[in-house]
């Protein structure tokens, strides 16, 4: 399976919605309604209100939309790890990764807001790195800080996104006050509406405007699979980071940054998990994208392709039994 995905062909988009579907057909097997969070925001509020208005709070709606989101954030990652040549050569294995990932572990199944969140990550990830090159960077970087604070107002604890936004300002540009200030502005551009809906329609109150961050630590995994399924993701995530430092070298400024903002996405993923929430695992899926990009590197540099292949079919036989069996 590796040996395909290694390869960019058009039939292999084909063969990653097969593979997509053998490991995620226990989402129609046993699907699960959303459920709303303290943490959740007015946005994803609102989304879900109207998604229950066209289809009820129908179990099985849900895990399509999730499955179909899964796999559309798999094919876009995908194509931007391609297009920006983050691995020497075109391939599906970063899409393979992002379905294999996230499909270790039963919550990131689950329609929430931390899912829809991932969509938009994946397209501010790309805008970033483009910054680098970027000819009119302000208009980008207005657009970045607009998108972070979307993700926000789905989620209270995606504020921390603010901290990617500036980071890859300083990795990816030098440093230029007014670039910051203008990627600032963006960030509070959705909360000027968000303001004025609530004052119109008599909803405004501090209490419910300004949110409660508490930092706690996630919920200890007591399940000998769920500590199984953490134990691949950090696993991987090291041999795919010993691999990437290895090739540093090799790589043109623009990749090395875009690596590097990589693994500024996951430190900020990880804040994002410690704040309010410690009874599920669905909030932790913020830290799928960059996990799958250390992932695919994991699978792509190893010359000698056996134990990659033996570690790909352990994971996959894992997950099956998992899904299937437990």
């Amino acid at each position: 399976m590796i040996g395909i995905f290694r390869q960019k062909t058009p039939g292999n988009v084909l063969i990653l919605l097969v593979y997509a579907l053998v490991l995620k057909f226990p989402l129609f097997l046993h699907p699960v309604a959303p459920v709303l969070h303290p943490e959740d925001n007015y946005l994803y509020r609102l989304i879900l209100r109207g998604l229950d208005g066209v289809f009820g709070h129908s179990a099985i709606v849900y895990s399509l939309l999730t499955f179909l989101i899964l796999l559309s954030q798999a094919t876009l990652f995908n194509r931007i790890c391609n297009y920006d040549k983050l691995l020497p050569k075109p391939n599906f294995l970063p899409g393979m990764s992002y379905i294999l990932i996230t499909s270790l572990l039963p919550d990131w199944g689950h329609f929430s807001a931390p899912l829809l969140i991932n969509s938009i990550m994946i397209w501010v990830f790309y805008r970033m790195i483009e910054l680098y090159n970027s000819h009119r960077p302000l208009a980008s970087i207005f657009g970045i800080g607009i998108w972070a604070g979307i993700v926000s107002l789905l989620y209270i604890p995606a504020m921390a996104f603010l901290l990617l936004v500036l980071f890859g300002l300083i990795a990816m540009r030098p440093f230029r006050i007014k670039e910051w200030l203008v990627g600032l502005l963006g960030f509070t551009f959705p909360y000027y509406f968000l303001f004025l809906v609530l004052y119109l329609t008599s909803h405004w109150d501090w209490k419910s405007v300004v949110p409660h961050i508490v930092f706690t630590l996630p919920a200890r995994p007591t399940y000998v699979w769920t500590i199984l399924g953490m134990f691949w993701l950090v696993l991987l995530f090291i041999v795919g980071g010993y691999f990437v430092q290895k090739n540093l070298n090799k790589m043109l400024i623009q990749i090395r940054k875009s690596w590097s903002l990589l693994l500024l996405y996951l430190v900020v993923a990880v804040v994002i998990i410690l704040i309010n929430r410690a009874d599920s695992y669905e909030n932790w899926i913020v830290m799928a994208v960059p996990f799958a990009a250390f992932h695919a590197a994991a699978w792509y540099y190893p010359a000698r392709k056996t134990v990659p292949l033996i570690l790909h079919w352990l994971i996959v036989a894992y997950i099956l039994a998992f899904n299937y069996l437990v």
